[in-house]
């Protein structure tokens, strides 16, 4: 529900903005303004989205787990769906999308959130749930412990 009440809010002021800047520089700016963001937003994806393909097959390639590629990947998308949307505001974020700095920041943001994030999960779970023994109901093993092929095959 928060992530809609922002949204909601976002696309709001977003025309807001538009509209109020539309009536200063005029019907005609703007729309070439709207247009031209889209189609450059079109140009960036296309061209940062081939390079970040390639980036990403190599690292896969090397065996590797591409997750700065896939970040990467769709803040692009996310940027050139916000460069087509009409208004300032999701143009600046768009354009923010699309510069390879600000996504590294965005990347650290979002990184150092989710790690923060998940922590307070796991303590909050910890809390919660009460402990109990390994003698108790729990069949199998516990989260975390190495089962050997042969235990397997005496679990069967």
């Amino acid at each position: 529900m928060p992530i809609l009440l922002f949204i909601s809010l976002f696309t709001l002021v977003d025309f807001v903005l538009l509209f109020s800047i539309g009536s200063q520089i005029g019907l005609l700016t703007t729309l070439l303004l709207v247009l031209g963001t889209g189609f450059i937003g079109l140009h960036l994806i296309r061209k940062e989205g081939v390079s970040t393909l390639a980036r990403a097959r190599q690292r896969m390639q090397a065996g590797e787990i591409p997750s700065q590629e896939l970040f990467t990947g769709a803040a692009l998308i996310f940027g050139g769906a916000l460069l087509l949307a009409p208004g300032f505001l999701s143009d600046a974020l768009g354009i923010a999308c699309l510069l390879p700095n600000a996504r590294q920041l965005m990347f650290k943001a979002l990184t150092w959130l989710g790690l923060k994030s998940t922590a307070d999960q796991q303590q909050q779970a910890s809390y919660e749930q009460p402990h109990t023994s390994r003698s108790g109901s729990q069949e199998g093993p516990i989260e975390g412990e190495f089962i050997s092929r042969d235990e397997t095959a005496r679990r069967r």
